[in-house]
């Protein structure tokens, strides 16, 4: 065997040492504390490793149990075995054959804060185990929370009529099979968009976000954001909302063309009066000279006939005239 042989076989050999398989090393990865609400639900996030690697589901058994007695259990598939304070209020939410051992405990109570251990047993029968180990130095405890947390609010400090306007609502919560209902006190239904995340392990938010366009009518109105937690609690927050009115000169162009306007109207109307009343002036005249014209010429024509009847008389025109002046010079 060369060198090379030997130093590969020694490579291998310290790895077998140091696999978890090999080594037979038990492992858990559970969330040591969380804030739960009472009434509401709690997930607890757990995952592990044990010496016999990848095994399916139903070769292994998973058990939740007090830390103070493994006896205790608070989940277990045979129902007889837990503790009658939990029956039917836990359940596993993971596949113990991917490693996944997270735990929901619903309808929580106010004594329920534990701490509580994960236990893995690999079946051989119904009533033989092979291997099993408590991971009784990586447990869970609660803090009971008797009322809910308030959403929190974010928004800019004010709104600008007319133009769009966000307002971001969200709580915290430890519930992620039942997230908590976000509800706005106005809102359109397409206007609003809902985000759930997970903010760190066994920690969830839950994100309700409102898009509106506000007038002038919203100013100093108040917005309210309800959170519905599972088991029925609510709790609430309201904010005043401030509207900017939108910069115009409204007030000032509208009352200005209503007087030009109006100067307008009056100007044409007087006009068309002077031009009414300068054509009446120009007709009366008119006929007050037709008048003095006619009284002038029958006054010279009065004048010329008592000087020189002759002059005035035509033969040719007024022979009767004629013949009254001659009859007049006769005598």
């Amino acid at each position: 065997m060369d060198q090379n042989s030997k130093m590969m076989i020694f490579c291998l050999f310290l790895a077998a040492l140091s696999s978890p398989v090999f080594a037979g090393e038990w492992k858990a990865n559970v969330v040591k504390s969380l804030d739960t609400l009472v009434s509401s639900c709690v997930v607890v996030p757990c995952s592990f490793t044990h010496p016999k690697g990848n095994l399916p589901t139903s070769r292994l058994r998973g058990i939740w149990h007090r830390s103070n007695d493994r006896n205790q259990r608070i989940y277990f598939e045979d129902q007889t075995q837990v503790l009658e304070n939990f029956r039917g209020r836990t359940r596993l939410l993971g596949h113990l054959g991917q490693s996944n051992c997270t735990l929901e405990i619903m309808d929580v109570k106010d004594h329920d804060n534990g701490p509580y251990c994960f236990r893995i047993e690999q079946a051989l029968t119904e009533t033989k185990t092979d291997d099993k180990f408590s991971f009784v130095e990586d447990c869970v405890k609660f803090t009971m929370l008797p009322v809910p947390l308030k959403p929190a609010l974010t928004h800019p400090k004010t709104a600008t009529q007319d133009l769009p306007y966000t307002v971001t609502c969200s709580v915290t919560h430890t519930c992620p099979s039942h997230v908590p209902k976000l509800t706005w006190s106005k809102a359109a239904p397409d206007a609003v968009n809902e985000v759930h995340r997970e903010i760190h392990p066994g920690n969830w938010e839950a994100q309700s976000i409102l898009t509106f366009i506000p007038g002038e009518k919203d100013d100093h109105t108040e917005i309210k954001c309800t959170a519905q937690f599972n088991g029925g609690k609510t709790s609430f927050t309201t904010l005043t909302l401030y509207v900017k009115r939108t910069e115009n000169y409204n007030h000032i162009i509208i009352p200005t063309v209503a007087a030009i306007g109006t100067a307008v109207i009056f100007a044409v109307f007087c006009i068309l009066m002077a031009k009414k009343y300068k054509t009446r002036i120009a007709e009366l005249q008119n006929q007050e000279g037709s008048v003095w014209n006619q009284i002038s010429r029958l006054s010279r024509r009065s004048r010329i006939s008592r000087q020189s009847p002759a002059l005035y008389c035509s033969a040719e025109r007024h022979p009767e005239c004629v013949v009254y002046f001659s009859t007049i010079k006769e005598k």
